[in-house]
């Protein structure tokens, strides 16, 4: 695969989680009307770095998808400590 294509390929998936994670928000009423306003000082790095691993090109973008992840968040690691050692370990899982 060529660096052009794997580069495809990653963009792809990131406007996939944007999209997903924005429908998801929009889903459960989080993205109603844009009447709030929030502003801070932030690292110029930290903010490009979130750009590429993300593709997002706006502030706006990036500051709505992060505050939408936030709030989606299902609190997957901490259920999943809560039930560690709860399943059987005699139980054949397949593989």
């Amino acid at each position: 695969m060529t660096k052009a294509a794997a580069r495809q390929d990653s963009s792809s998936a990131e406007e996939a989680q944007f999209h997903a994670v924005m429908q998801a928000a929009e889903d459960s009423g989080l993205l109603g009307e844009k009447s709030a306003r929030i502003g801070g000082r932030i690292s110029a790095a930290l903010i490009e770095r979130a750009k590429q691993r993300t593709g997002i090109k706006t502030n706006t973008d990036l500051i709505e998808f992060a505050l939408a992840n936030v709030a989606l968040d299902d609190d997957f690691a901490k259920t999943l400590r809560k039930v560690a050692g709860s399943i059987d370990p005699s139980l054949k899982l397949g593989f």
